[in-house]
């Protein structure tokens, strides 16, 4: 009996708990229809979506990196004392550099990184993450597996580290060690990053339909249009290296439409609009992405085009330029040896490529390296021992496996000064089925040694074929 009259009361209470439930509700509904309801929060500044790229370690726009430097300088001039802004404003160095081919910008990174230490000695892994992308931005691979592990030492679960090691270790030719570090990765991350390097390193392997698929998913996952703007780039130099020349100048070209500062994607539609026979936009495009980001290796490729098309003087002033670019890289602390030991086995002092090719394959011995180095010797004659580099360069068992028609014609060329015609012959076969256009000026070359070959006799079995 006592009990009886509460339950009217908790039937009241209920249900006058089940109106404030319901008002609630219609009130949020109402709120959010009220205009000022319906403002979402404000899209970040460019500093503050550079600042999220560099700390991630994936491409920014130049303009955002602009804001965000000149940011970071004010913020220092009233707090000189803060590591962490110093790296940060080095890290964005960094990234200028990169993204406009000048050395001169390493410089002021490398002071900034230092600075970071300087006021902050233990425990700064961001400044030693910073290094580390110098040094590999500089091609000094050593270094950056110096720093980078420095680095991982204070935060081996942190996967930014990881990154800048996996590059170094590839630079360094260290393909055991590339893999445990890419596992590393992708056990701490997923993301567009993150798919991106693993393509790299599965297009280093010549995986390149897996390393197609993790760039397609790259690009899909991104919403960042400087960062898909350059995961499109990578995936038209993929389809650039297996010869598809219409679906890499659609990767290229798209690159550019969402990043007109995307100058790698330029080049790359002067390689592929040149493949199609379009030679003055070809050269247009060339200049362009010359003009604005003048790499060594562009100013060797256009200077190749025009060779190709008889305008021998103005190849030299693409070489000349590539002559000046390697001497301001190396006031700067960076290593463009490469590059140029490529140009001098083909274009001037062979001998000169060999001294340089040498040292530097004692220093960082790459899969590119290794080509070069093969090339140059046959350059001066020596062919038996440039026969070693190239099968280096070319099979997998050896540290190579990247399918790169460059590399297979260099060793079919190697191998008919040697007369060993029947691997001559498939190597240069080889070369123009992975690329047929993979360069104006040696797939003639290759499509004369062919045909100087013939076919194999019969009679020599199936070694020579």
């Amino acid at each position: 009996m006592d009990d009886k009259p509460c339950e009217p009361r908790k039937r009241v209470r209920h249900r006058t708990l089940l109106a404030s439930v319901a008002g609630c509700a219609v009130l949020g509904g109402v709120l959010v229809l009220l205009p000022w309801g319906q403002e979402e929060p404000p899209a970040p500044d460019p500093a503050a979506r550079a600042l999220a790229a560099v700390t991630s370690g994936v491409p920014a726009a130049l303009p955002d990196l602009e804001a965000l430097v000149e940011e970071r300088e004010r913020h220092l001039t009233k707090h000189p004392r803060d590591a962490r802004a110093w790296a940060v404003l080095g890290s964005a160095r960094v990234e200028q550099g990169l993204r406009l081919a000048d050395p001169a910008y390493w410089s002021r990174a490398e002071k900034a990184l230092r600075t970071s230490l300087k006021v902050r000695p233990e425990g700064n892994a961001p400044a030693l993450r910073g290094l580390a992308v110098l040094a590999n931005a500089r091609r000094d691979f050593a270094e950056a597996r110096t720093w980078g592990e420095a680095a991982r030492k204070l935060e081996p679960k942190r996967w930014t580290t990881y990154p800048p090691l996996i590059e170094a270790a590839t630079g360094l030719g260290d393909h055991e060690e590339t893999a445990k570090l890419l596992e590393r990765l992708t056990g701490l991350r997923d993301g567009p990053a993150v798919m991106a390097r693993a393509a790299a390193v599965y297009r280093d392997r010549g995986w390149r339909e897996d390393a197609a698929a993790k760039l397609a998913d790259a690009v899909s996952a991104t919403g960042e249009p400087a960062e898909r703007a350059a995961y499109l780039e990578r995936a038209g130099q993929l389809a650039w290296e297996r010869g598809d020349r219409e679906d890499a100048l659609r990767h290229f070209e798209e690159a550019v439409r969402i990043d007109p500062d995307q100058r790698a994607a330029q080049a790359g539609q002067g390689r592929a609009l040149a493949a199609l026979g379009r030679m003055t936009e070809a050269l247009g495009v060339y200049r362009v992405a010359l003009a604005k980001q003048p790499r060594p290796e562009y100013a060797l490729e256009l200077g190749e085009l025009y060779e190709s098309l008889g305008l021998r003087q103005a190849a030299g002033v693409q070489y000349g330029l590539l002559r000046d670019r390697v001497r301001l890289a190396a006031a700067h602390g960076a290593d463009e040896e490469l590059v140029l030991g490529r140009f001098e086995a083909d274009h001037g002092d062979a001998r000169a490529a060999v001294r340089r090719l040498r040292a530097e394959w004692k220093r960082q011995p790459s899969t590119g390296v290794a080509d070069a180095l093969g090339w140059a010797l046959h350059r001066v004659g020596r062919s038996e021992e440039a026969l070693r580099f190239a099968v280096r360069a070319t099979e997998g068992t050896r540290g190579g496996g990247v399918r790169s028609a460059l590399y297979v014609f260099h060793r079919g060329m190697i191998e008919k000064e040697v007369e060993r015609y029947g691997a001559a012959r498939r190597h240069l076969r080889e070369a123009l089925q992975i690329n047929p256009y993979f360069c104006p000026l040696r797939v003639p070359r290759a499509k004369a040694a062919l045909a100087r070959l013939g076919e194999p006799s019969v009679q020599a079995g199936p070694g020579s074929s």
